[in-house]
């Protein structure tokens, strides 16, 4: 079984490498942009739709309002990219916003972005799974009809290709990530042309529709809330801007700088696609309303609701329509890698996720399983949480992306704002030591462009929180104070146990035990029986019985007249269990001679079988399980397994036979006859 299991391993996840070739796996900067910006880049599938989607709610002449909006995002992205340049040249260890809010803040402020990032890369690759299955779900019925299962199915492949390894999954991502790029600026860029320079208009399928207002008449400051949650939800646009951050350490040399280019670049292209779409929306008439209403609210020429069987196409869809005609090959291109770039948005989570995880974890607020490099050098055990988390949400909200969005971005600008202002206080304090007069100035730039970053992120939090806490952002704000706490907890209980077990100055060396009282456990005579004497008998105890607990009594009588017969020179000792039980009479006489020696120590020998079938393991050991679950929590009490490897276990492991073929065992008297004259001692190896 273990060979099927590891062959399927290897197929899946390749030949393991070496600690040495660590430096193999570092991303140069056209496979670190797909790798760490999919995320960000994919945003524009969705952000800019989801910015008409709120303002439709007061109806189309809302839409006037949404360069303004789209503008106030640009300004925020911009600022962040210059913020997180400054991030990656002075902490370029990979701990992200986690290193500078516990740096600059203390360690509540850097759990609490560690928990805020946590909770936002989870979610990163629910929504960005969802979005990719509505993609595709509408031209594929059978994936419309089984969404969660086919997102847990793409989140499981994403899953695989990431456990390969970051330069696998890198070399994966980049064709598609390249090719999503080149065909959203290749459309923004045809469309202009026609729009700028040819004179020509461009019509999207929507052009001629009207949208009901679900709110008229509002006032100002209704108004002003509506402006405000279309800016937050077009924030959407921001997230994945700190995981190259959290990766600097995957980066090639000068890995600081490698970082900041890449940061630059993805902000640019982000930047420059995110205005495009929207200006082209505009442009080409694109109506787009809320998924729940869509029938009912978007009305057609006519004035009639479009009717349930209309089916809303994403605002990417509908631009390419009105630029190079439905069905077009460009279309159709265009189209497939928006849905493949949403799929591959997910990888930013699963490099962010794992790093920061293993970041935790040497810290020791998580498990320290999660800072081990798996067969690939990847943080496997990081990628597979990350993968179950991911799950969990798209089962437990069916992959609706509109539920899902309600919970997205509050995480990351928490850690925005509180890296930031933590920025801010790295450099002032480096300012008050730094004399030169150059690097002062640039610390001064730094400040400044960091200070007015936590600003606006800050601004954008309190925005986020205040338009979508109802409508779902309370469960991100439950989640973050457990994560806070859970770290909280696993970091004392850490603490505690290496006060327990730290050497002080003062520190004495337990004293030997006066004697060592010895068992074997005893099911019946057999040779697993024999080998746990032998063993035990060779460690020279104080004393050496062999204990069998009697539960049928014809059993218990044949056993002792056997053991009588065959000389066997241990006293064997039989417990009587009047209710069937096994391991309470064993504690029992366990207990009693730690009572009567305190100072004294009781080893019990177990024999075991090693199999080599997964099945054989529910047909064989389960008592012997059982007694040692309960033994080791009892003081003064040594447990030894004595392994009897059974033929099955060959197939794992060749052996050698226990007696080589024609050989004769000495009988047991002859044995303890060279025991005592000291022969044996001459004869072991």
């Amino acid at each position: 079984m273990a060979k099927v299991t590891d062959l399927v391993k290897r197929l899946l996840v390749g030949r393991a490498l070496r600690s040495g070739q660590l430096h193999e796996q570092l991303l140069p900067k056209r496979i670190a942009l797909p790798v760490f910006a999919s995320d960000a880049l994919s945003s524009v599938a969705y952000a800019p739709q989801e910015i008409l989607v709120i303002l439709s709610l007061a109806g189309v002449s809302f839409y006037a309002y949404s360069p303004w909006v789209a503008i106030a995002v640009v300004v925020v992205m911009l600022t962040v990219v210059a913020s997180y340049r400054q991030n990656v040249h002075a902490y370029p260890s990979g701990g992200g916003d986690y290193e500078v809010a516990t740096t600059n803040l203390g360690k509540n402020a850097g759990l609490t972005v560690a928990s805020a990032l946590m909770v936002d890369y989870v979610l990163t690759v629910a929504v960005s799974v969802a979005n990719g299955v509505d993609y595709v779900g509408a031209t594929i019925p059978f994936v419309a009809q089984h969404k969660p299962a086919v997102a847990i199915v793409i989140v499981i492949l994403l899953t695989v290709v990431n456990l390969r390894g970051i330069r696998e999954s890198g070399a994966a991502f980049a064709i598609p990530t390249y090719a999503f790029m080149i065909a959203v600026l290749g459309l923004i860029t045809w469309g202009g042309f026609r729009l700028l320079v040819l004179g020509e208009e461009i019509e999207a399928p929507s052009a001629h529709f009207t949208i009901h207002p679900e709110q008229s008449n509002l006032t100002a400051f209704a108004a002003a809330f509506l402006v405000l949650r279309a800016f937050s939800s077009g924030c959407a646009a921001l997230t994945g801007v700190e995981a190259i951050s959290n990766g600097v350490p995957a980066f090639r040399k000068p890995k600081s700088r490698n970082a900041a280019t890449t940061l630059l670049l993805m902000g640019l292209v982000s930047i420059t696609m995110f205005g495009g779409i929207i200006a082209l929306g505009l442009a080409s008439g694109v109506k787009v309303a809320e998924p729940a209403v869509v029938a009912r609210d978007l009305l057609r020429p006519d004035g009639t609701p479009v009717g349930p069987g209309y089916y809303q196409q994403p605002i990417i869809s509908q631009v390419a329509d009105a630029v190079f005609g439905s069905g077009s090959l460009p279309f159709i291109v265009i189209s497939a890698v928006t849905a493949l770039i949403l799929f591959l948005a997910a990888n930013t989570a699963f490099n962010g996720f794992p790093v920061l995880g293993s970041i935790l974890a040497q810290d020791r607020y998580l498990p320290r399983q999660l800072h081990t490099r798996g067969d690939r050098l990847a943080f496997s055990n990081g990628i597979i949480i990350l993968a179950l988390g991911a799950c969990l949400l798209l089962w437990g909200f069916q992959a609706d992306v509109s539920r899902l969005l309600n919970l997205y971005i509050v995480g990351v600008f928490v850690s925005f704002t509180l890296s930031q202002t933590g920025m801010v206080i790295h450099w002032t304090r480096h300012l008050k030591t730094e004399t030169d007069p150059r690097v002062r100035h640039q610390m001064h730039r730094s400040r400044v462009i960091n200070f007015f970053g936590g600003v606006m992120t800050g601004l954008v939090l309190i925005v986020v929180l205040l338009t979508k806490f109802m409508v779902g952002a309370w469960i991100v704000v439950f989640a973050m104070p457990v994560l806070f706490l859970m770290m909280k907890g696993i970091r004392r209980h850490y603490d505690k146990v290496a006060g327990e077990l730290e050497l002080t100055e003062d520190y004495e060396p337990a004293t030997l035990p006066a004697r060592n009282h010895t068992i074997v456990l005893v099911s019946k005579i057999h040779k697993p029986t024999m080998r746990a004497l032998a063993y035990a008998r060779a460690t020279r105890p104080s004393t050496l019985e062999a204990v069998t607990v009697g539960v049928e009594g014809e059993e218990s009588r044949k056993l002792q007249e056997e053991w009588e017969r065959r000389g066997i020179p241990v006293p064997l000792k039989i417990l009587d269990s009047p209710y069937r039980e096994i391991t309470q009479p064993i504690l029992d006489y366990v207990k009693t001679l730690r009572r009567r020696s305190p100072r004294d120590v009781v080893t019990v020998f177990i024999p075991e079988y090693v199999v080599g079938h997964w099945w054989e393991h529910l047909l064989h050991n389960q008592s012997a399980l059982r007694l040692k679950a309960r033994l080791l929590f009892k003081p003064g009490v040594m447990v030894t397994s004595v392994p009897w490897q059974l033929h099955s276990s060959d197939r794992l492991q060749g052996r050698p036979e226990p007696f080589a073929p024609g050989s004769v065992r000495r009988p047991w008297h002859q044995t303890v006859k060279e025991e005592e004259t000291g022969q044996l001692a001459d004869k072991r190896p």
